[in-house]
C-alpha cells in the first residue's frame, strides 16, 4: 500500500479539517484534491505520490463530514457555501493565494463552484467525471425522482429518518465491497443497443449484497479497503450524505449566480461511468470558455483509483503546460 504523508490539521471556517500535503512548498499554484462520496483524501493516494514526485505541491483534505475532519450536527452546515468556504479557509491556513482545485464525484461539484464564489482564490479547475452544468429549471431532487423513482439513492438520502445512513453504517465493509469495483465490460450487443437504466437503489443493493456472487474486479487491495472501512466505522456515513441533503438548498441559493467559469479548466471523463458518463459533459464549453476535455478509456466511476497512472500523468501534463 502507498505510504501517505503525515496527517495534518487546519482550523478552517469553524471546523478542524484534516489534510495531507506533499511536494515542495515553493511550487505554485498548488493542486488541492477534493474527494467524493463515499471516499476520503486517501482516494487520491496515487496522485499525491505521483504529483509530488514530479515536483508539484499537492494538498488533499478530508472534507467536512468525512474521515478525521469535523462533522457538525446541522444538515444545513453541509451546504455549498460551507463546503467552498472550507477550502478557502484551508488556503488561508497554508498562506496560499490561489490554487488549482481538482474534484472527483461530489468533490467535482464543489470545485466547479469555487471560481463562481471565490474567483480570486482559484487559478484553475479540474473536474474528474463530474461536469459543470447549467442550473436546472426546477429542484434537482424532483428531476431525479421523476426520472429514476423514489428508490434512487439520492432521493432516498432525503429521508429525514436517515435509514440509508443506518444501512451503510451497519454494513461498512459490505458497502465498500459493492462500490469499489471496476464495471463489467460491456458486450458488443449491449454497447450497440440502448443503454439500460442503471439500478441506483444503492442502500438496498448493499443490504442484499453477496460478495461471493460478484464477478467485478476490486479496485482496492485488502489493506486499502481497510483504510476506508476503519474511517467509516469511526465516522459513519451521515456527514457525507448530508451533502446530498443540501441539493435543494444549493439550487435555491444559486438563482442569481453567474455560472461562467473564468479560469483554465480540464474535464477528465471516464468511458464507463454509469452515473456520470462522458455525455454529461456535452456542451460544457458554453459555461467554461477555456476548457480542455480528456477521456480515460476502460474506466468506471472511481477513475483516479482505477486508472491512477493515466490520471496523474494528465494532471501533471496539463498543470505544467498551462501554469509552467
Amino acid at each position: 500500500m502507498i505510504e501517505m504523508p503525515p496527517l495534518q490539521f487546519a482550523s478552517s471556517n469553524g471546523i478542524r479539517m484534516a489534510y495531507y500535503a506533499a511536494g515542495p512548498a515553493s511550487d505554485t499554484p498548488p493542486l488541492v484534491l477534493c474527494h467524493g462520496w463515499p471516499e476520503l483524501a486517501f482516494s487520491w493516494r496515487h496522485q499525491i505520490k505521483a504529483l509530488s514526485a514530479a515536483g508539484l505541491r499537492v494538498i488533499a483534505p478530508d472534507q467536512r463530514g468525512y474521515g478525521a475532519t469535523d462533522r457538525p450536527e446541522p444538515v444545513e452546515a453541509y451546504d455549498i457555501e460551507h463546503l467552498t468556504d472550507d477550502l478557502v479557509g484551508l488556503l488561508d491556513h497554508l498562506d496560499i493565494e490561489k490554487a488549482i482545485f481538482v474534484g472527483h464525484d461530489w468533490g467535482g461539484f464543489v470545485v466547479w463552484q469555487m471560481p463562481l464564489r471565490h474567483l480570486a482564490r482559484v487559478a484553475g479547475v479540474v473536474g474528474v467525471n463530474t461536469p459543470h452544468t447549467a442550473r436546472p429549471p426546477v429542484d434537482p431532487i424532483e428531476i431525479l425522482r421523476k426520472r429514476f423513482g423514489d428508490s434512487m439513492y439520492i432521493v432516498q438520502f432525503q429521508d429525514p429518518a436517515r435509514e440509508p445512513d443506518r444501512i451503510f453504517a451497519s454494513r461498512v465493509e459490505q458497502t465498500f465491497d459493492v462500490f469499489m469495483r471496476k464495471p463489467l465490460r460491456k458486450s458488443p450487443a449491449a454497447a450497440d443497443g440502448a443503454a439500460a437504466k442503471p439500478n441506483l437503489a444503492f442502500p438496498q443493493i448493499v443490504a442484499a449484497y453477496d460478495a461471493s456472487r460478484d464477478s467485478r474486479e476490486p479496485i482496492l487491495s485488502p489493506d486499502e479497503k481497510q483504510v476506508f472501512v476503519a474511517a467509516y466505522s469511526a465516522a459513519g456515513f451521515t456527514g457525507g450524505i448530508n451533502w446530498y441533503r443540501n441539493m435543494t438548498r444549493n439550487w435555491q441559493c444559486s438563482a442569481d449566480l453567474d455560472l461562467t467559469v473564468r479560469v483554465p479548466a480540464l474535464m477528465i471523463m471516464a468511458e464507463n461511468d454509469a452515473v456520470l458518463p462522458p455525455s454529461a459533459a456535452d456542451g460544457m464549453e458554453k459555461l467554461v470558455p477555456d476548457l480542455e476535455k480528456y477521456l480515460v478509456r476502460d474506466s468506471g466511476h472511481w477513475t483516479q483509483q482505477e486508472k491512477p497512472e493515466e490520471v496523474s500523468a494528465k494532471l501533471i501534463e496539463w498543470r505544467r503546460r498551462r501554469f509552467g
